[in-house]
């Protein structure tokens, strides 16, 4: 078996009775790494049931313009590309130059409109711009309601190659993702307006498709993908509490929406990332560059039929292992439950990781020379090695603060809207969060960061709890856009005006 064959088997271990699987290999015989990575992100995932193919018939072949997606995109979801026109979303920017007629310079005021109909209940009349918007792109949303009904998502990730030159996933587009971003600001709109119109249930079927899109791009194959979920998960959370506030519902329906909230898929582990999509992104790179790809990007040095015959020489199987083992660190970290102890491990991790960095800076001549001079073993292997991990390494600590903000916001949800059953059948909020169950919730969730309970205080007709957030400080309650900032994600009854609104 290839011996890269062997450092991806053993970077996702399998049951002990079950055979070792053949791993899809390219025209050379190594391992083709976008068809594996295809294996297990696309694994039993139709067309029918895969949610990002309705998305992409609300996009467009070109979701941000530019030449669109390699043909191997779609063949991986199993589908044709979508006609070059049709009845496609208009995105923000679109709609601001091509239907307003509005400059760059002359299109904040419409924008800043957007993110406040985003988070609270608003009148056609208050922004009729906004209100235009949405009625444009009232068949594209349709779509991604539909979309977000279905059970699976996969978004396949494609080295683009229009010159038939190496490639690497590392390169990959993802144009749809960011679009997704706009979506949210777009569905979360329309609940707004729907809300002070009175239809909460379109407008509660709006927050949960938001909830859903969220989640389902954070189930693609890269961190980017995970983090730009969280922040749509997090616009919907945003929105459901102005809904909370706002419409008039009764205890039974609050009630219904938190089962709702309960009842959404999971946001997928930060640790799944690392160890799937990034390792095999890892690997590829490794692969590229074994086989002459060049990095560099304008104005980087040209490498010399010389270096390219000493690059030839290397070990980069055994790089690849060694890359693998950093993977494996970094996996095992972010697996560890306990939060504490699993910031112990992420700081011995990041710290030899810095190590590594500082080592690695400035090395590639002197690789190339110890190359060269006929020296391509295990040292020169070990400084490629070190370059690439102290490159390709991502920050763990931040992504999995990340997720544990997202599972923080969500545990917030469910007490908010507990918070608010309780006081349409009492006619006041409780003076403690324990009295919230079981009636309300079966056990009230703590804390993520401090692992105790929320800090919770009755203030007249409201109420503020909080977590400690990310840097175990208790903040007060200030969150970061407050002054001065906080980092202590929590929500305060009745909600605080919204900063900067005229």
């Amino acid at each position: 078996m290839n011996p890269l064959a062997v450092v991806l088997l053993l970077a996702v271990p399998l049951p002990a009775a079950q055979p070792a699987p053949k791993l899809p290999a390219d025209k050379d015989g190594k391992i083709d790494y976008e068809a594996a990575l295809h294996d297990r992100l696309g694994a039993g995932i139709t067309p029918e049931k895969n949610a990002n193919v309705l998305l992409w018939k609300a996009f467009g072949p070109t979701p941000e313009g530019g030449p669109g997606m390699p043909a191997e995109f779609y063949r991986r979801m199993g589908i044709e590309e979508p006609p070059k026109q049709g009845n496609y979303f208009v995105g923000l920017t679109a709609f601001a130059r091509d239907h307003l007629k509005l400059d760059p310079g002359d299109a904040s005021p419409f924008y800043d409109q957007q993110g406040w109909a985003s988070k609270r209940p608003w009148k056609v009349t208050d922004y009729p711009q906004i209100a235009e918007w949405l009625k444009l792109n009232e068949k594209p949303l349709a779509l991604v309601i539909e979309a977000t009904r279905r059970p699976e998502y996969y978004n396949p990730i494609v080295g683009r190659s229009p010159d038939n030159k190496p490639t690497m996933l590392m390169g990959a587009l993802l144009p749809n993702v960011q679009k997704c971003r706009e979506l949210a600001a777009a569905l979360t709109a329309r609940a707004m307006l729907r809300t002070e119109e009175g239809k909460l249930d379109d407008a509660w079927q709006d927050l949960l498709a938001c909830h859903r899109l969220g989640r389902y791009v954070a189930r693609g194959g890269t961190l980017i993908e995970a983090l730009v979920g969280i922040a749509i998960d997090a616009v919907a959370a945003n929105a459901d509490l102005a809904y909370l506030e706002r419409a008039k519902l009764t205890s039974k329906q609050v009630l219904e929406r938190l089962k709702d909230l309960q009842a959404l898929p999971p946001m997928p582990p930060m640790a799944d990332k690392i160890d799937v999509g990034e390792r095999f992104m890892g690997l590829d790179t490794v692969r590229f560059l074994g086989r002459g790809g060049d990095m560099g990007g304008p104005g980087a040095k040209k490498l010399s039929a010389e270096d390219l015959k000493a690059l030839a020489a290397i070990d980069w199987d055994g790089i690849a292992r060694d890359c693998n083992k950093w993977y494996d660190r970094m996996v095992a970290a972010l697996r560890i439950k306990d939060r504490a102890e699993r910031e112990k491990e992420l700081d011995k991790v990041e710290k030899e990781l810095a190590e590594l960095a500082k080592d690695a800076k400035g090395q590639e001549d002197l690789i190339l020379k110890l190359a060269r001079g006929g020296d391509p073993g295990k040292l020169v292997g070990k400084k490629i090695g070190d370059v690439l991990m102290s490159l390709l390494a991502p920050a763990i600590r931040k992504v999995q603060q990340a997720f544990d903000r997202s599972e923080q916001v969500q545990r917030n949800l469910f007490v908010a809207f507990a918070l608010a059953a309780y006081q349409r059948d009492e006619g006041r909020y409780p003076a403690k969060l324990a009295d919230l169950a079981p009636k309300y919730l079966a056990a009230v969730p703590g804390d993520v960061f401090s692992g105790k309970e929320l800090i919770y205080k009755p203030q007249g007709n409201g109420y503020l709890f909080y977590s400690i957030g990310a840097n175990g400080k208790d903040d007060g309650g200030r969150w970061v856009d407050d002054d001065p900032p906080g980092d202590d994600p929590g929500v305060r009854m009745p909600l605080p005006e919204l900063k900067g609104k005229k």
